[in-house]
């Protein structure tokens, strides 16, 4: 090997090393806006679950006083509704929803449990 092969390898090793310094930057200034936008949904995220906590404790405090019983949802109730229906021959899924399903499985609707879970 010559002098002239050597220098030339180191030249390409800078260029590319000059590349990935500047695919570093962009990586960085990327990871730093999606950090600020974590942070900002997490404040939001946090502001959100206040509000929605005093919502539901003003409603409380109004059903109490008007003697009304409050009820409370249940996230799993509405999914379990659709299993019920599932369970009793009838399509859950978005291409033939409430059409029954003649004895055989839909992947389309098993796709829906799979996703929820």
């Amino acid at each position: 090997m010559n002098n002239r092969e050597i220098f030339d390898q180191v030249a390409d090793m800078e260029k590319q090393i000059g590349e990935l310094y500047e695919r570093l930057g962009e990586l960085k200034g990327k990871l730093s806006s999606v950090l600020e936008e974590n942070h900002r949904l997490q404040v939001e995220n946090h502001n959100l679950r206040n509000h929605l906590e005093q919502t539901n404790q003003e409603k409380e405090k109004q059903a109490k006083e008007s003697g009304e019983e409050t009820k409370e949802y249940l996230p799993g109730e509405g999914r379990d509704n659709l299993a019920r229906l599932y369970d009793e021959g009838f399509h859950i899924c978005n291409l033939e929803f409430g059409s029954p399903r003649q004895n055989e499985d839909c992947i389309f609707c098993l796709d829906f449990f799979a996703k929820r879970k």
